[in-house]
């Protein structure tokens, strides 16, 4: 990493300090001239002064106190120790004063004066010779002592500290981070959501840097985690207010759940093109979950409209992601179990949207994994024990259904050079370890089993279908194969664990909608879409149902759950089908086709939906559906059912 792109990351990261915190009001009348260059970054060890460069007449007087803000409004006064007009000023910092963001003023009596904000690193008392070619050192410590055998990573190589806690690392820079890789029993601090466990390098590859990390003990071999596909918050289709109901009922989830809890994203929490129309970037989302969520952790995995669209290439494209939220590929450990985050959006290459040419970039990435992840994945996976589950995020699926039963194994297939993967590949890497693999990006749901040791996860959207049906058709929230917005919960007890899907709005046990068809065709017209050209396929589907057809969409199935439709206590054949959801087709298609000629996010067919034909239009049907975990729900249904959309909204 040359000078010029350090100078340059250097710039960006105060600039997106000043649009994190913008400058407080001035609280009372200017006290002193400004003449305080205030650095936006200090590292310090324990006990050590701070120390401001005084460029000239500053009316700063001995009896003034230093008073330091933090984030959560928290105060603390600071005796001055050394002032000099034109050379210095100094203040030692409280003893239990942690680091962070914080702003800075001169307090005068009941005058407090704003000069800037910076970031603190406090660092315990180092005594360490870097060994030759180190360039990236520090401590892990717990409780202020040291800690051994604690993994650390530039994104490439990966280190043990010593018996004292130390580490220390020889390092290309190519990402500008350093890791810890959070171990068994512990955690680490967190600032909002976000657990710190990662710090920025600033300097030039043969500058050395002192990183440290602290950890906390925890027991949590019991945890939930709460998985969150797809957000796409950008203050757009209502999403803010829309996003407050989900996290009601998440909040909910959490005070209810069993041990430790966390959360898991899994990309696309922003979307990259309303950064610019919409000024809603990664602090602003921050700040939307910060404000709606408290203690409890964020782990973020990367989205591709999670990279910026208006820089060139992979890494550049991340910048601003890696700046503000996480690696784009990390590990850590919770209890018994080993979470490892990858991303599989390759934008090498790609050109940036505002280079003039009008060509549309956002969506010229490939799926695959690069060389680089598949090198660094391998040396993670050397310190795990084979026995130990292992839980891989992806923002993108490995596949994909294209039918019923069938899915396409071709879906990720964007490797092209040495190193790279694709499914198989991905797949043959994790051959040693028990695999369960969550993702995002279709903002639909569905489970497959590859082989005895490798399970999929696409998790649904907590948008849905990009905010779209709860603006059209408000309470009813839903995503493009009828799965209602919401998120996985995943429970823990050691290395056992069982895992569910919860939507939004509705209680636990909202797991399945069961359709009259009968009653549904006489909805879903072809006057239902305005005469869009684009509805024809859903109401002619909709139409070529036999009469007396039970339609039942179990969003949440896999093949560890059983469906069975009875008639007047018969029981009937039932069939998995590829088709549309009803609901979905009148709450989000068909108004969207009434209000633009070319409408888009419009439902989808997927493979989570079953059939049944009734013998009568008349006969009580009962559906029961019995899930992974052996727990049974079912509906009685009187027909003629009447097809209404009151009917799924949100409760």
């Amino acid at each position: 990493m040359d000078f010029k792109k350090s100078l340059f990351f250097i710039l960006c990261l105060l600039a997106v300090l000043a649009s994190c915190s913008p400058e407080p009001k001035q609280e009372e009348a200017k006290i002193i001239t400004t003449n305080i260059s205030v650095p936006s970054l200090f590292e310090v060890e324990e006990g050590q002064e701070l120390i401001i460069p005084l460029r000239g007449v500053t009316n700063i007087v001995a009896t003034d106190k230093v008073l330091l803000r933090d984030v959560a409004e928290n105060e603390f006064v600071c005796d001055i120790t050394d002032l000099k007009d034109g050379s210095r000023m100094a203040f030692r910092l409280p003893e239990k004063i942690a680091g962070g963001y914080y702003k800075f003023y001169i307090k005068r009596g009941d005058i407090n004066y704003y000069v800037a904000a910076f970031t603190l690193n406090v660092m315990k008392s180092l005594v360490v010779e870097p060994g030759e070619g180190v360039n990236i050192y520090g401590i892990v410590t717990c409780d202020g002592e040291g800690v051994k055998d604690v993994l650390v990573s530039d994104g490439e190589e990966i280190v043990k500290t010593d018996e004292n806690g130390i580490y220390q690392l020889k390092s290309n820079k190519n990402w500008m981070y350093v890791f810890v890789i959070i171990p068994s029993g512990y955690e680490v601090p967190t600032q909002g959501v976000l657990p710190q466990l990662s710090a920025t390098l600033t300097q030039a590859v043969d500058m050395p840097e002192r990183r440290d990390f602290e950890l906390i003990k925890s027991d949590n071999e019991n945890f939930t985690m709460f998985v969150l596909g797809d957000m796409h918050l950008a203050n757009r289709n209502g999403d803010l207010s829309q996003f407050t109901g989900v996290a009601n009922t998440l909040n909910n989830s959490i005070s209810k759940a069993p041990g430790k809890r966390y959360c898991l994203t899994l990309g696309d929490m922003t979307w990259d093109v309303y950064w610019y129309s919409n000024s809603y970037t990664f602090p602003e989302y921050l700040n939307t979950v910060n404000t709606s969520f408290k203690d409890i952790t964020f782990f973020h995995t990367m989205g591709n409209h999670d990279n910026d669209m208006n820089s060139v290439g992979d890494y550049n494209k991340a910048f601003r992601y890696t700046r503000d939220i996480a690696p784009t590929f990390y590990s850590f450990n919770i209890g018994k179990v080993h979470f490892i985050v990858l991303d599989n959006i390759d934008y090498n290459n790609v050109g940036a949207n505002n280079d003039g040419t009008g060509t549309d970039y956002r969506s010229q990435y490939v799926l695959d994994y690069t060389a680089e992840q598949m090198s660094w994945l391998k040396k993670d996976l050397s310190f795990v024990d084979k026995s130990t589950p292992v839980i891989i995020t992806s923002h993108a699926p490995v596949s994909r259904p294209n039918g019923a039963t069938s899915f396409d194994n071709n879906y990720m297939k964007g490797a092209n050079s040495a190193g790279e993967a694709n499914m198989s590949a991905f797949i043959s890497a994790l051959s040693d370890y028990d695999v369960h693999f969550l993702s995002g990006h279709t903002h639909n749901l569905f489970h497959r089993t590859h082989n005895a040791k490798f399970s999929e996860h696409n998790e649904g959207a907590i948008c849905a279908s990009w905010w779209w049906s709860g603006k059209v058709t408000p309470g009813l929230h839903l995503a493009q194969d009828g799965t209602p917005g919401g998120y996985g919960v995943w429970e823990f007890t050691g290395k056992d664990f069982k895992f569910s899907y919860q939507s939004a709005g509705h209680d636990e046990n909202y797991q399945f909608r069961a359709y009259d068809m009968n009653e549904v065709k006489k909805v879903v017209t072809s006057d239902a879409g305005g005469g869009n050209a684009k509805f024809d396929d859903y109401y002619k589907t909709v139409a070529a149902f036999p009469a007396n057809v039970i339609l039942v969409n179990v969003w949440d199935y896999d093949n560890d759950w059983t469906v069975s439709i009875t008639e007047d206590g018969k029981e009937l054949s039932v069939a998995k089908t590829y088709t549309y959801d009803p609901a979905h087709i009148m709450a989000l298609t068909a108004p969207r086709c009434k209000a633009t000629a070319s409408p888009n996010f419009l439902t989808a067919k997927w493979p989570h939906i079953f059939r049944a034909t009734a013998s009568s239009a008349t006969s009580t049907i009962v559906v029961k559906v019995t899930d992974r975990n052996g727990k049974t729900f079912t509906e009685t249904m009187t027909r003629p059912k009447v097809f209404t959309l009151n009917d799924y909204k949100n409760k």
